[in-house]
């Protein structure tokens, strides 16, 4: 499974892509931010987080999208940008009907490091480790996206299995 972890930010919007499955080795397969300058209005530069994402969809193809869940943090000034730009991920991976997954901060740190209190530096060495690289991904925000697509390459198929599971068992019920 190919997955493209989504850490959004409007200034910085993290984007990660990681391969593998449950049980074996991840690999990393590209990583970067997609930058926007303070100074252009926020309608450009969202056009540019719409851009740079088709881009990563179109170059590495991935089988799922995973996007940090937006939620409120006592710095109300960042929750907008973020919120702005989490929605364009959704809408550009669902125009192409990608699976997407939200997983909230929490969830993402227990998944890596096996605390959901996990500072932003243990969740970067754990990411370096899983992936097996030479030194943690900067800035925070590259590392935070790759942290997202690992986990939902190790949730997230669980998930899926159980959401099938409940749907046909529904299907079986109504049958009868």
């Amino acid at each position: 499974m190919r997955v493209l972890g989504i850490d959004p930010g409007l200034t910085r919007c993290g984007v990660g892509v990681v391969e593998g499955s449950v049980g074996r080795p991840l690999t990393l397969v590209d990583v970067n931010v997609i930058r926007t300058s303070h100074t252009e209005p926020i309608a450009q530069r969202l056009v540019t987080i719409e851009r740079g994402l088709e881009a990563w969809l179109d170059e590495f193809q991935p089988d799922a999208v995973a996007v940090e869940r937006v939620f409120a943090r006592s710095d109300s000034s960042t929750i907008m940008g973020t919120a702005q730009a989490s929605g364009i991920a959704l809408v550009v991976a669902a125009r192409r009907g990608l699976p997407i997954a939200l997983h909230t901060p929490s969830e993402v740190k227990a998944a890596v490091s096996g605390s959901g209190r996990a500072n932003k530096a243990q969740v970067g060495a754990m990411v370096t480790r899983i992936l097996r690289l030479d030194a943690p991904p900067k800035p925070a925000d590259a590392a935070d996206a790759l942290a997202l697509a690992i986990t939902h390459i190790w949730r997230g198929g669980a998930q899926a299995r159980i959401d099938a599971a409940v749907l046909a068992a529904s299907a079986h019920r109504s049958r009868q």
